[in-house]
């Protein structure tokens, strides 16, 4: 049976990585209703550490899994790291005495300890005793009241733990999460346009380094330049925006980086090149999720269009996926940026939202992302490939994703 691991990022309050949840996803063929939480555990883990690898899966991140009161009980998160695993104890485990003696050993391991979807229950006698050993309590705001909420956090000033927001979907929601004190959020909202701020996306100096000693070659290789911009956000960004500029406006509409070079030539992108490295020269830009999101988005694209056969266009699908985030970085609508890039008309399309080819891959890389199953088994089925490929191609990327930002 093939069974695949998905995860969804957890922020601290600058919008950095702290942690990722794992999360369990079965082949087509079973329903993930009939799956109980033993297995899907098991299999997360089993995939999640064994096959894929916890470094490829986490980038060196705190992984948080669920554990139900069977699990705990019998161990099971003994085989995992306690340097690297944040155990996740699930709404449904009632708490008892042996419960409460079985995650203080865990804590003496040097295990962290979250609760899931946490509710108010003062009745409970070993709520309190619980409490003086757990890490991160997790708080769902969509299934929770605000009065809930208030409560909840009310309560949980006496004790040392820090607050997770889940399912936080809007930047009101966002902001009221942070004043209201929590520590570290998960959710969709963190895909949308809000959480970085500024009109500039960062590019990393190596990169322009990279591309301005190819360029200075007798006979420089113009497939390794657009490569090389290519795989950096920003350049890529400013390249399109540059050609559509005044001075080099152009009446072809650009599919690929390649043809945009070209269409330009390479005296005009070293200069343009060596204008930005100066701009830049005393910034440091740290990597964001966001980018690597936008990373992952667009490998994985590319590699969806290679399946499916379309090679001529992987350099299209991939630019689609790099820019799928762009309004997040520019904090500004995807209207108003599509308008100033020069790109192919239906690329502009699919970016607002359009259904066409290369929506459909983009909304199948999103869909895996934010481990909406039923969707993703829907497009796979419309695209025309097997679950099994498109999650090795996920996989793949992660990867892929992981190495790029090792070397800037």
């Amino acid at each position: 049976m093939d069974v695949y691991v998905a995860r969804q990022p957890i922020l601290n309050k600058k919008q950095d990585v702290f942690g990722y949840e794992l999360l369990y996803r079965s082949n087509s063929e079973q329903n993930l209703a009939l799956i109980d939480g033993d297995q899907a555990t098991s299999e997360v883990i089993i995939n999640g550490f064994f096959h894929i690898g916890y470094e490829e899966l986490t980038e060196g991140k705190l992984c948080f899994i669920n554990f139900t009161e069977n699990l705990l009980k019998n161990e099971i998160p003994t085989f995992t790291n306690p340097e690297k695993v944040v155990i996740e104890i699930l709404e449904t485990v009632v708490l008892t005495k042996e419960i409460v003696e079985i995650c203080k050993n865990f804590k003496k391991i040097g295990y962290k300890i979250a609760l899931d979807d946490f509710i108010l229950l003062e009745g409970n006698h070993f709520l309190h005793e619980i409490l003086q050993i757990i890490d991160i309590v997790k708080v769902d705001i969509r299934n929770t009241s605000r009065a809930k909420q208030l409560q909840i956090l009310h309560f949980l000033q006496k004790y040392n733990v820090v607050l997770l927001a889940e399912k936080v979907e809007t930047r009101e929601e966002y902001e009221q999460c942070l004043e209201d004190g929590y520590d570290y959020f998960q959710g969709y909202f963190f895909s949308k346009p809000v959480i970085i701020t500024g009109q500039d996306v960062p590019f990393y100096n190596p990169v322009v380094m990279n591309v301005l000693h190819e360029l200075s070659k007798q006979e420089p290789d113009v497939d390794k330049v657009a490569k090389s911009i290519e795989h950096d956000l920003s350049l890529s960004y400013k390249l399109l925006k540059l050609i559509n500029s005044p001075a080099f406006r152009t009446k072809s509409n650009i599919k690929s980086i390649k043809q945009a070079i070209v269409l330009l030539g390479l005296e005009e992108v070293k200069k343009w090149l060596f204008f930005l490295a100066v701009r830049e020269s005393n910034k440091q830009h740290v990597p964001t999720e966001v980018i690597k999101m936008s990373f992952r988005r667009a490998k994985e694209c590319e590699l969806i269009a290679q399946m499916k056969g379309n090679h001529a266009e992987q350099s299209s699908y991939f630019l689609i996926g790099m820019f799928s985030l762009i309004e997040s970085l520019l904090n500004s609508p995807m209207e108003k940026i599509v308008a100033q890039l020069p790109l192919d008309q239906e690329m502009k399309a699919a970016m607002l939202g359009v259904q066409n080819k290369y929506k459909d891959v983009l909304d199948i890389v999103v869909s895996i992302e934010q481990a909406k199953w039923s969707e993703v088994e829907r497009l796979a089925s419309k695209l025309g490939l097997s679950q099994k490929i498109l999650f090795d191609i996920h996989s793949k990327s992660i990867v892929w994703t992981k190495d790029v930002f090792l070397e800037i």
